[in-house]
């Protein structure tokens, strides 16, 4: 054809999965969402349980938020604690990679959102 082995393309990119390793993950996955299933199943039996389950799913959520937040201004912190252990002829420069930095990082988290 055009120069390209398909059956040793085929052959070489399974080799690369070791067939055991797929077969343990598929059961794995099957059986996750068999769990699901099951769990979706006995929320619906027992309206009460659901709701229940979803406001302590919401409280969780919000305690992550809460954690994440708390992260945010201890790292906000560990930063101004570093700028100024900086001997002050390098702080301004520090100062401004680090603001560089930051944007950086905040562009491409807000790009994921």
């Amino acid at each position: 054809m055009n120069g390209i082995d398909l059956e040793q393309l085929a052959k070489s990119a399974m080799g690369a999965f070791k067939t055991e390793d797929l077969v343990v993950e598929a059961m794995r996955e099957m059986l996750k969402d068999e769990i699901k299933r099951y769990v979706r199943q006995k929320l619906e039996e027992n309206p009460e349980l659901k709701a229940e389950a979803k406001a302590v799913i919401g409280e969780l959520i919000q305690a992550k938020i809460k954690e994440t937040y708390a992260l945010m201004k201890l790292g906000k912190v560990a930063t101004e604690l570093g700028v100024t252990i900086v001997p002050k002829e390098f702080r301004e420069q520090v100062s401004k990679e680090l603001a560089s930095l930051v944007e950086k990082e905040f562009s491409q988290v807000m790009e994921k959102i």
